[in-house]
C-alpha cells in the first residue's frame, strides 16, 4: 500500500540563471492517473508554495506512465459516499468538487508558466487540469475527451467556459458525443498548445531547463514558446486530424432551435462515418438529463467569467449526485460494469423545464455558496 503522500511526487530541476522547474506528477498508474481529493490537497498547496517561491521559474505538470495524464476524477469514491446517503447533499461530494474546481481555477489564472504534458488520455477531471495551463503539450498517444454523458454528469471542471469557446458546433458534439480528440485536432480546437512525440519528454525538459530564466513571467512564457516551436518541427508521424475534416458536417449538424431538434437531427443523420457513427450511439445510450445541460451550459457559457462558471459548475455537480443520474451512471458503467443505466427519462425529449431547473437551483444561499470568493482576491 503506497503512503497516500506517493499520490503526486514533486521534484525541482536546476535551469538557467539560477532558477528552478517545479515538476508536479500525478502518480497512480494503475487508476489512469484518475484526479483523487488526496491528489488536490497535494498539488493545491504546492502550487501555491511554488508561486511564491522566487527561485520558481515555471511549472510541469505530468503523470506517471505511458497511457494517461489523467483520465478523469476519481469518481467511484463520490459513489460510495453518496450511496451511504442517497438524495441527500453529502460532504464528500461537495467538498470534492469544491475543492477540484478551486485548484482548475488557480491553474487557469496561475502567476507563472504552467506547462502540462498531456499525453495518453486527459479526460474529463485531467482535461480541467490542463486546460488552463500557459503551455499544453499533446503527443501522438493524446486521447483528450469530456465523456460525462456516459455516466449521468455533464462537462464540468470548467467546461461551461471553455467548451463554448471551441470553433462553432464543437463545444456541443464534444459535450453530445463523448468524441476523442487526438493531437492534430486538439491543436486546431485550441484545447492544446503544439504537438511532440511522447518521446520527446526529456529533451523537452532539458530544453526548458536550459532557458535564461528572467523575472518576468511574461517573458517567460515567451521563451517557452519559442522552445516548443523549435521542438515542434522535430516530431514526426504526428497523426492527421480527424474531427477539423469534418467541422461543416458538424457545424450543421448541430444547429438548431433547441436540444431536442438537434439530437433528432443528428440521430437520424445517414453516415459511414466511424466518428459519427460512434458519436451518434453514445448520444442514443447517453444521460437525456446530461444533453439538456450540456445545451444550457453552452448557450450561456460565453456570458460568463471563469469563476461563474465554476460556480454555476458545483451547483450541477452536486445537483447532479442528489437529484441527478450521476450516480446510477457511475454505477452502470464502474461498479457493477453491467453498461445499462437506468437514466430517470427514457428519451431526451422526456426531460421537462422544470427536471432542468432542478439541476440549476443552487442548494445554498447566495452568500453560502462554497466557491463565492472565487476570483476575488486575484
Amino acid at each position: 500500500m503506497s503512503n497516500l503522500d506517493d499520490v503526486v511526487l514533486f521534484d525541482t530541476r536546476n535551469a538557467g540563471n539560477g532558477y528552478k522547474i517545479g515538476v508536479a506528477t500525478l502518480n497512480s498508474e494503475r487508476s489512469l492517473n484518475a484526479l483523487s481529493i488526496d491528489m488536490v490537497e497535494l498539488l493545491e498547496p504546492q502550487l501555491e508554495a511554488w508561486a511564491n517561491d522566487n527561485t520558481i521559474a515555471c511549472v510541469w505538470l505530468q503523470g506517471a506512465g505511458e497511457k494517461a495524464f489523467c483520465a478523469g476524477g476519481d469518481i467511484v469514491s463520490m459513489y460510495q459516499a453518496a450511496q451511504a446517503q442517497p438524495q441527500a447533499m453529502v460532504p464528500e461530494v461537495v467538498d470534492f468538487f469544491t475543492r477540484e474546481y478551486q485548484l482548475d481555477y488557480k491553474i487557469q489564472t496561475y502567476p507563472k508558466p504552467l506547462v502540462v504534458w498531456g499525453d495518453g488520455f486527459v479526460m474529463g477531471g485531467g482535461l480541467g487540469l490542463m486546460i488552463g495551463a500557459s503551455h499544453r503539450i499533446v503527443t501522438e498517444r493524446s486521447r483528450l475527451a469530456m465523456p460525462e454523458i456516459t455516466i449521468g454528469l455533464y462537462p464540468d471542471v470548467g467546461g461551461t467556459y471553455f467548451l463554448s469557446r471551441l470553433p462553432e458546433g464543437m463545444g456541443l458534439f464534444l459535450g453530445l458525443t463523448a468524441a476523442h480528440v487526438n493531437a492534430a485536432d486538439a491543436c486546431w480546437l485550441g484545447m492544446a498548445d503544439v504537438a511532440l512525440n511522447a518521446e520527446q519528454k526529456e529533451s523537452t525538459l532539458h530544453s526548458l531547463a536550459a532557458i535564461p530564466w528572467t523575472e518576468s513571467a511574461e517573458v517567460n512564457c515567451g521563451l517557452i514558446s519559442a522552445v516548443l516551436e523549435k521542438l515542434a518541427s522535430y516530431a514526426h508521424e504526428l497523426p492527421a486530424p480527424i474531427l477539423k475534416p469534418l467541422h461543416t458536417t458538424i457545424k450543421k449538424l448541430m444547429a438548431g432551435a433547441n436540444v431536442n431538434a438537434v439530437a433528432k437531427q443528428f440521430l437520424a443523420f445517414k453516415t459511414e462515418d466511424k466518428v459519427l457513427l460512434r458519436g451518434q450511439q453514445t448520444l442514443a445510450a447517453g444521460c437525456p438529463l446530461t444533453a439538456h445541460i450540456v445545451w444550457q451550459q453552452l448557450a450561456h457559457g460565453p456570458s460568463l467569467s471563469l469563476a461563474e462558471a465554476f460556480q454555476l459548475e458545483l451547483t450541477l455537480s452536486v445537483n447532479s449526485a442528489v437529484k441527478g443520474d450521476f450516480i446510477e451512471g457511475v454505477r452502470a458503467l464502474l461498479i457493477d460494469k453491467d453498461r445499462n443505466p437506468k437514466w430517470q427519462h427514457s428519451a431526451i425529449s422526456e426531460v421537462t423545464d422544470k427536471d432542468l431547473d432542478a439541476m440549476f437551483s443552487s442548494p445554498w444561499a447566495e452568500n453560502e455558496h462554497p466557491l463565492r470568493d472565487l476570483g476575488n482576491n486575484q
